[in-house]
């Protein structure tokens, strides 16, 4: 799965390191409304920091077997996001998902297009048992993809997450690949 095309607007593929600077500038382009809920966006400083992200997904890549972890969310043309799984344990057969959307992307439809397509990979290429999603309790639009698309509401884990001046708690989901069609 190099390129998945979901339809005529909306695709996955991996990332080149011909990407870095477009998802630098996407990233950068989005920071003061990405900031709210994402905690690492002051560790991106150039395109060469966009270019080690990239590098080291693609390690994650052969290190998974060919089978890639995460994937460029292509909107007609331009990268739109990220979306993959930030975590995989083989061993129990888990995969984390973690996403994101460029801000001027939202509102088309297409994270969700492309989080139905991960699930679907995770379950059917991975072979993954369950796939789980932390939110940020006050995360809203992300918790809005995992609770449309059947996950069950596992708890809540207190201050999980270090947002630069403060803690917020998460969310835990989970779903299992029995449940989902």
């Amino acid at each position: 799965m190099l390129t998945y095309k979901i339809d005529e607007e909306v695709s996955l593929r991996l990332f080149n390191e011909g990407d870095a600077e477009e998802f630098y500038n996407l990233t950068i382009g989005s920071k003061p409304y990405l900031k709210q809920w994402l905690g690492w966006l002051d560790y991106i400083e150039s395109v060469e920091d966009s270019a080690n992200n990239i590098k080291a997904r693609l390690k994650g890549f052969v290190e998974n077997g060919g089978y890639p972890k995460s994937f460029a969310i292509i909107y007609r043309g331009e990268i739109a996001g990220t979306i993959g799984f930030n975590n995989l344990n083989n061993a129990n057969r888990i995969g984390v998902i973690g996403y994101w959307l460029g801000e001027r992307f939202q509102g088309k439809g297409i994270m969700s297009k492309a989080f139905k397509a991960v699930i679907d990979y995770g379950f059917k290429e991975l072979e993954l048992n369950r796939i789980e999603v932390s939110v940020a309790v006050e995360n809203k639009r992300s918790r809005a993809l995992p609770e449309r698309f059947g996950f069950t509401r596992e708890g809540e884990i207190r201050q999980a997450e270090w947002l630069y001046d403060h803690y917020v708690d998460h969310i835990i989901y989970g779903l299992l690949s029995e449940e989902w069609k």
